[in-house]
């Protein structure tokens, strides 16, 4: 019969500081807070900027070409697309990282603000990003006739097509990780 080896205990006062430490980290959480009220800051700053833009459109738009008054939609999106994305990494953000949101009560609430994991707001983010990029191509595209600077186009549909092709190797990556995940 073999003698097994006493299981080590670590000591008390070890036990008492690493719970401690744990403690420390997990309320560290709470240091992200200040970041996503200031993205809520941004946000107000974003809607006020929108908000400029909307009248501009308002008062030229009427006697403004289609193509401009097309870019002036755009932008517009663009805006949107952004304030939306600060939205999503607010939220979701903030649910991932730091504390739970209770939607219990809030019927209004979208679904999404309890339902987006970190790989979720991976794509989101990049697919934000690639529309972001594709508005800015439209818009140098349109705007053509005014002022075509070929280098600058290249760089805008190359910078374009780095963000589709990233966009499409992240769900990929996350595809082929679940499917491993579900496998095992």
């Amino acid at each position: 019969m073999t003698e097994q080896p006493a299981a080590s205990r670590p000591a008390p006062a070890l036990k008492v500081i690493g719970r401690a430490l744990e403690s420390v980290l997990f309320s560290s959480r709470w240091l992200m807070l200040p970041f996503y009220v200031g993205l809520v800051v941004s946000l107000a700053v974003l809607f006020v900027k929108f908000v400029r833009m909307l009248w501009d459109f308002i008062l030229y738009a009427p006697g403004a070409k289609s193509t401009d008054s097309i870019l002036g939609v755009l932008s517009l999106i663009d805006v949107t697309l952004v304030a939306n994305l600060i939205l999503i990494v607010v939220f979701s953000g903030y649910e991932n990282f730091v504390s739970r949101v209770d939607t219990t009560g809030q019927p209004n609430w979208p679904v999404w603000i309890t339902k987006i994991d970190f790989a979720g707001l991976k794509q989101k983010l990049l697919a934000s990003i690639v529309a972001i990029s594709a508005i800015h191509v439209l818009e140098a595209f349109l705007n053509v006739d005014a002022a075509f600077d070929a280098v600058k186009m290249t760089w805008l549909v190359g910078v374009h097509l780095v963000f589709v092709v990233s966009a499409l190797l992240l769900a990929l990556s996350d595809r082929w990780g679940a499917e491993k995940t579900n496998s095992e």
